[in-house]
This record gives structure tokens, sequence and C-alpha cells, in this order.
């Protein structure tokens, strides 16, 4: 199932609801790797490799009923499965370090806990298509879920079907992530992404240093 090691990379990845910020953070901490002579790739969910890009549009556009959660689960699963497959393994076997906005525990925030799918649902789907494979760190940027929406007001793009969801959809997912964070505080860290972006990405380059250099 998972390909060949050894992987001499590392593998962090960026969670949390929508408008957290991740893109940034993400952008940010990639520039701190480069001044520490780390080469990286930047990377995103769903999508990242051919295939998973077109499944992306699939996902996220359109209206919020498109899909429903056994639906959805599967297509990220499909995307993802292809992303790890011709961009995260192949970096990560060369010795490369590859930063995601989002991995798979977006999808368990997302569907089995805002959708309501279940863990033990997309748990069966992920040990299927991923294995025991698992990022290294992750830090789940945390914020209210209405000032998250709030947040994605001004953005003109069409990939907004998740945000369109009601409220409680996103109180349900910022649930999951807090009880992900809580159930692997081996490799997640819960950061608070209410604070200024450079406040927020002091902590993730001291987290980084402290877990994963030497």
């Amino acid at each position: 199932m998972q390909q060949d090691g050894p992987f001499t990379g590392k593998f962090i990845t960026l969670e949390g609801g929508d408008g957290s910020g991740k893109s940034t953070q993400a952008k940010l901490l990639s520039e701190y790797l480069a001044s520490q002579s780390i080469e990286s790739i930047l990377t995103r969910e769903p999508g990242g490799a051919p295939g998973a890009d077109e499944i992306r549009e699939l996902i996220l556009t359109g209206d919020p009923e498109r899909w429903d959660a056994i639906g959805e689960t599967l297509l990220f699963y499909a995307s993802r499965r292809n992303h790890l497959r011709l961009t995260i393994w192949p970096a990560l076997k060369a010795g490369k370090w590859v930063l995601s906005d989002r991995f798979a525990d977006s999808t368990m925030a997302y569907q089995g806990y805002g959708n309501q799918l279940g863990v033990e649902a997309v748990q069966k789907v992920h040990d299927f298509s991923v294995g025991t494979f698992k990022p290294d760190l992750t830090f789940i940027l945390d914020m209210p879920a209405e000032e998250g929406l709030n947040r994605t007001l001004d953005r003109t793009h069409n990939e907004d079907r998740f945000e369109k969801m009601d409220l409680s959809f996103h109180e349900r997912l910022r649930e999951g992530f807090h009880a992900i964070g809580s159930q692997n505080p081996d490799r997640c860290v819960m950061i608070d992404a209410t604070r200024p972006i450079d406040e927020v990405q002091a902590e993730l380059r001291a987290e980084t240093k402290k877990r994963l250099l030497p």
C-alpha cells in the first residue's frame, strides 16, 4: 500500500477551518526552511498532482448538496492517492521536505465530523487508501468558525462549496480538529490562529525547529 521508503525528507501538514490562514503560513514556513538550507515543496489538497487537480474542481465548486458525505470522502481519497504517489512520496524519497495545505485530517474533520459520516467510516477508507503513512508534524490552525468564515467573505474564487455550508457544520468540523489534535499529541500542535500572522508564524517556526531540526 505505502510506497517503499526510506523517506529522508519530512512531511508537514497545515490544517484548520476555512479562513484560518493555512496557505499564508505554509508559504512563510517554506521561506524559513529555505533560510535553513532545506529544500521544500509547497502543495495542497485536494489537488497537488495530475488527476488530483481535476478532482479538486469537482469537490470545491458548485452547490453544497452536489455530493453527500460518502461521495465527498471517496473523491478526496482518490485525489489523495494520486497526490501521494506522484508528488509527496517521490519528494520525500528524494530528501525534500513537503509542506501541504491540508491532508487526511481535513477529510476526517470535514466529512467525519462536519458532515457526520463518522470517524469509523472515514478511517476505513483512509486505511485502505493511505495505510500507516502519516505526517511528521501537523499544525492545526484554530479559530472560532464564524471568525474564519468572515475572513473568506472577500475572496474572489468559485471554490466556495464548503464555505456556503451552515455555521453548525463549521462548528462541528472545528470540534473534529480539536479531537484529532488531542488524540495525536505526538504529531499535532494546536495553534491559536486569531493572532497576527507574524506571531503565528513564529510559533510554527519554533515548533518545527524543536521537533524536526537537529
